[in-house]
């Protein structure tokens, strides 16, 4: 894989990570016409560690809050009453997540174009659902409960196809979380999702290194890390005015030309 090759394949990863319109799925139709095969999932992972340290950066105060409020907790002292749902939900959602995870990827989804472009039009239809039965309203705070459909939906996200952020996003306003609670909290619960998938997928190291140099890998993650700041910041934007449904517009052509080229 050339140096254009990956820093392409790192934007398209940036842009597409936070804006719920599947960033795996990109990548499988992105290999398709380019043409690029073999490429260990470890790159992947790899440019999901650069939109981390977006996810990092700009929810850093939660998440410092919340690392707090875990340690304040395991050593038994008191601890603010929505940090300590939202910490079990986190523990909850990541749980299922892996479960669920292990078992979509272990059908390799990714290997199947059509697949992915089906799973288009599914996420399309996701992103209008708090449209169409008005979620987004509520007030609740994150806990178990939340945890598990959340949690749940993130694991069906690893389906190339499906946004994840799309998905957790809808199903944390589902779940009766507001719009912008619904997006710091789908986001939070990613990293350790990510931090997983790389402990898995370290193993492809030696493979990796025999496909890419190293110029190349960097040129990808930091074309990766500038796009994905922008792209979350603009997401954001979107949540807060209930208007993810707009994607859908460009999902379901996106799906059909897709299952009519593949």
């Amino acid at each position: 894989m050339s140096f254009f090759e990956a820093v392409l394949l790192g934007f398209l990863q940036g842009i597409t990570e936070f804006l719920p319109v599947s960033s795996s799925g990109h990548l499988v139709i992105a290999r398709q016409f380019l043409a690029i095969r073999d490429i260990p999932i470890l790159f992947d992972v790899l440019l999901h560690v650069s939109t981390l340290l977006v996810v990092s950066l700009v929810f850093r105060a939660g998440i410092v809050r919340l690392i707090c409020s875990f340690f304040r907790l395991v050593t038994l002292r008191s601890v603010d009453s929505e940090d300590r749902g939202t910490i079990f939900a986190i523990i909850v959602a990541t749980f299922v997540t892996a479960v669920l995870g292990l078992t979509v990827e272990s059908f390799s989804p990714g290997e199947h174009p059509r697949l992915v472009a089906g799973l288009f039009l599914v996420t399309g239809a996701i992103l209008f659902l708090p449209k169409v039965l008005s979620w987004g309203g509520g007030s609740r705070v994150p806990g178990i409960t939340t945890g598990l459909i959340v949690g749940a939906a993130q694991g069906l996200g690893v389906f190339p196809g499906i946004s994840r952020s799309g998905i957790t996003i809808t199903a944390s306003q589902g779940a009766g979380l507001s719009r912008e609670r619904a997006g710091e909290f789908a986001f939070i619960i990613s990293i350790p999702a990510i931090l997983g998938a790389l402990v898995l997928t370290l193993r492809d190291l030696e493979s990796l290194s025999g496909r890419i140099d190293l110029p190349g890998l960097a040129g990808g993650m930091l074309s990766s890390f500038v796009v994905g700041y922008i792209s979350l910041k603009l997401l954001l934007r979107l949540v807060r005015r209930g208007n993810l449904h707009y994607f859908s517009f460009y999902l379901v052509p996106l799906g059909l030309i897709s299952l009519f080229l593949f």
